[in-house]
């Protein structure tokens, strides 16, 4: 990795750093000690040596192609989700590093897969950094840094497109920058509005900034053991149930909504499945919750939860659902495979993926009945866009490659096929909870180490839609690859001169 790239590496690290001052502000408010040493000595370690990067004079930068950006992405997340460990396990929470980093890694990629069992007894400022690092992944760090240091200019873009969900990325402003800076004052601006709205429902301050982190994340760290249902709350419910769905849509849907382009959103296709989905399920799983005996009312409300919860892949829980009958189950596994919007703080496959494809199979219905009809496939009202048929098509079966390979290894390590398949599809699908003994009222605490490990890589590759990691994996195992053939050579040359010798 050259030069430059470490010195990116290094101020993208830094900005995580500089986040690690709202804990460490709690940790010494309510009188945590060993909570804000943990925080400000890795804080402290990280800012000096982005400091001695930046002063020291590198070569000049190479231009950012596609496959060096995907790299630079995928190290600086895995490099973030390291250093995030850290002031987790210097806390004493975490009894080991391997839990810290599940912890970390399952807080930036907003899947919420916790190893704590007893949530409510730790420190608040560790509690406040476990959601703040929902907050920090559901948006993206690559973008914030794009928005508050310009570092590449329009090699920016590269950077973003590699971390920004969906298979279509492009500019709501001219300036990459712009870009960055509108999408995450509306992302901050929804998350200040939930703080307020749960406030006023009669959350705590500190419950309040906590849940609007990982509700507007996507990603479904709690405060409280049994998670928004420990508080209840029909009116706190009713909020988190509004903003996890704000959070499952295109934020690039927001901006044009506040700059008046209000017929872009009511022709979006992608919005329209996911409003359809939504409602359907909703009425569906409420509609078997009454016939077992659950009030008409109630059975909205947790419904709803629930289902907004799965889908946007947040992970709150306010009712267990492997307690629903089967068919209420089963739709709610449904939504392990959809997940939220592209360009949303969602996890999955994304809406748009499932949209284009159903497209292309009426398509296909309509050739054999009509086989001379000329068809085209439109997406958001545009004709032509047939070229995202082969893209969807190859991304869900590297998605799909990658949920089998993490279900083999849980399998291997002692899970059962329920269990192993469906925290597989939550591991890649940054979702959380799953069926099983990986259910939303158990923890991934008992798991094994080397199981833990393989999530943690499944999480990230989720999180950064396969292809980042993939490229991060290859650059590496040629690297690997590079610095054991040099040594062969080198034995090879030691060998033949003492031969000549």
């Amino acid at each position: 990795m050259s030069f430059s790239a470490i010195r990116m590496l290094s101020a993208i690290v830094g900005m995580v750093a500089a986040s690690l001052l709202l804990p460490l502000a709690a940790a010494i408010r309510y009188g945590e000690h060993r909570a804000a040493m943990a925080f400000a000595i890795p804080m402290c370690a990280s800012w000096l040596v982005t400091a001695l990067l930046w002063r020291r004079r590198g070569g000049e930068a190479r231009p950012l192609d596609v496959a060096r950006a995907f790299r630079i992405v995928g190290g600086a997340w895995v490099a973030m989700s390291l250093f995030g460990a850290l002031p987790l396990y210097f806390s004493g929470v975490f009894p080991s590093f391997t839990d810290a980093v599940f912890e970390s890694v399952s807080g930036f990629s907003t899947t919420g897969a916790s190893v704590l069992d007893d949530v409510e007894s730790i420190p608040r400022s560790v509690n406040l950094w476990r959601c703040l690092t929902h907050w920090l992944g559901g948006m993206g760090v690559i973008m914030l840094v794009v928005a508050l240091v310009p570092l590449l200019g329009s090699g920016g873009f590269k950077l973003m497109k590699a971390e920004t969900t969906g298979p279509e990325k492009s500019k709501v402003t001219a300036r990459v920058a712009a870009t960055a800076k509108a999408l995450w004052l509306i992302y901050a601006g929804f998350t200040l509005v939930e703080t307020l709205l749960l406030r006023a429902a009669g959350m705590g301050w500190f419950d309040a900034v906590c849940h609007s982190f990982s509700t507007l994340g996507t990603g479904g760290f709690s405060t409280r053991n049994a998670s928004v249902g420990g508080f209840g709350n029909v009116c706190v419910e009713i909020v988190v149930t509004v903003f996890m769905v704000v959070a499952s849509v295109n934020f690039a849907l927001y901006f044009r909504l506040v700059s008046g382009r209000v017929r872009d959103i009511l022709r979006d296709s992608e919005l329209r499945s996911f409003i359809v989905i939504l409602l359907v399920t909703v009425g569906l799983v409420t509609i078997f919750n009454v016939a077992d005996g659950a009030t008409p009312a109630s059975s909205l409300r947790v419904s709803a939860f629930q289902v907004a919860s799965i889908l946007s892949t947040t992970g709150f829980g306010t009712s267990d659902y492997t307690l629903w009958r089967p068919v209420a189950q089963l739709l709610v596994f449904a939504l392990f495979l959809i997940g939220g919007c592209s360009g949303s703080t969602g996890g999955g496959i994304k809406v748009i993926r499932w949209t284009v494809l159903s497209k292309q199979l009426n398509r296909e219905f309509r050739r054999l009945l009509h086989p001379r009809e000329v068809s085209t496939l439109r997406i958001n009202g545009q004709p032509g866009r047939e070229e995202f048929v082969p893209i969807v098509a190859s991304f869900i079966f590297a998605y799909l490659l990658l949920v089998f390979a993490t279900a083999f290894f849980g399998a291997l390590a002692g899970l059962d096929l329920v269990g192993a398949f469906t925290g597989a599809f939550s591991m890649v699908g940054n979702i959380g909870p799953a069926f099983g003994a990986l259910g939303p009222s158990a923890n991934y605490g008992f798991l094994p180490a080397p199981l833990k490990w393989w999530y943690c890589f499944a999480m990230l590759a989720g999180r950064l839609e396969i292809y980042t990691m993939l490229f991060l994996v290859g650059a590496l195992a040629k690297r690997a690859r590079f610095v054991v053939q040099y040594r062969r050579r080198g034995r090879w040359t030691a060998a033949a001169r003492r031969t000549r010798q």
